[in-house]
């Protein structure tokens, strides 16, 4: 599991006690030949929280769906792949990105809705850090990440 990914679980899972909302973030562990549709899983009885969530950290203000996002072997782009995933199983998608800052500046991440990325993969090459920053911002802190608000 990438330090990003464990991050957001981290993240999720104390955004959920703070608020005192029943929900469950996890990352099902990664195996060779299993389907793994999403990085991060959050279960609740409250459907608001009924989540799917994908974790992309990167160098760079701009997300590209040719470069950072791949195809299965049957050619399926992810973002296909992904958005059946949702349709099939009845949870919100989001994108999270981490924009690594690099030469001293921090590290910043963002959660984006799935429709907003089902409609870049639609229309444009990629997704740049000006959209993300009209999603929800996690605030950085000595021990990673917080979620204000879902």
């Amino acid at each position: 599991m990438s330090d990003f990914e464990r991050d957001i679980v981290h993240c999720l899972n104390a955004f959920f006690e703070d608020a005192g909302v029943g929900g469950f973030a996890y990352r099902l562990k990664q195996a060779r030949f299993n389907t793994q549709y999403v990085d991060v899983i959050v279960d609740s009885l409250d459907p608001r929280y009924y989540l799917a969530i994908e974790c992309k950290s990167l160098k760079g203000n701009k997300i590209y769906f040719s470069q950072h996002f791949h195809k299965d072997k049957n050619g399926l782009h992810q973002v296909d792949s992904i958005t059946e995933f949702l349709a099939r199983t009845g949870r919100r998608g989001y994108l999270a990105v981490e924009f690594r800052g690099g030469s001293g500046r921090p590290n910043e991440a963002f959660l984006l809705p799935w429709q907003a990325i089902t409609a870049g993969f639609a229309s444009c090459p990629g997704i740049g850090k000006e959209q993300f920053e009209e999603g929800i911002r996690l605030v950085r802190s000595k021990s990673g990440y917080t979620l204000p608000e879902l």
